[in-house]
């Protein structure tokens, strides 16, 4: 068996749907709602446009643990990770779901401008209609837009709208 070069990625078992298992490399790990994804990397016989056989390193995402397995010894420490951060409390579990939104009168200039408060928000505007979760964070991303701080809005649409990172699967 080679060597393994430390600084490459770590060498991680792949499941294929029928059963074969093939050594890969494993390039990151990201979970998701669900459980886990991890980013691979398998070399696999290809034609190429000459017609000629040749190795070539494919990278995808699959799922963990039904289509990987570790390696026995192989430490997995430094492979980049990123867990979904912790729901944040909302500051009264007992508040009214969703959200409201507070329009501010600019006389026509410029983009639609508005706050975002929580139904019971003291300065939330009464009667508004409320908004469920993709409805405020729609709204949220709006330019002109605030998340208000009195009700901790901010708090729980802000962490939604910026924690989460964008999985790049075309490295």
């Amino acid at each position: 068996m080679p060597v393994e070069d430390s600084s490459s990625p770590p060498p991680i078992i792949v499941i294929w749907p029928d059963g074969q298992e093939q050594r890969a490399r494993l390039l990151a790990r990201h979970q998701v709602v669900d459980g886990w994804m991890y980013k691979i990397a398998v070399t696999l016989w290809n034609a190429n446009d000459r017609g000629e056989i040749e190795p070539v390193t494919f990278r995808t995402w699959v799922d963990a643990p039904q289509h990987v397995r570790p390696v026995a010894g192989v430490d997995y420490d430094q492979v980049e990770t990123r867990w979904i951060p912790p729901p944040l409390p909302v500051s009264d579990p007992g508040r009214p779901h969703g959200w409201v939104l507070q329009r501010i009168d600019e006389r026509g200039r410029g983009p639609a401008q508005g706050i975002l408060h929580a139904p019971d928000c003291q300065e939330a505007p009464p009667g508004a209609p409320v908004l469920g979760l993709d409805q405020a964070l729609d709204q949220a991303e709006k330019p002109g837009m605030r998340l208000c701080s009195l009700c901790d809005a901010a708090g729980e649409l802000d962490p939604m709208i910026r924690g989460f990172e964008h999985i790049d699967d075309d490295e």
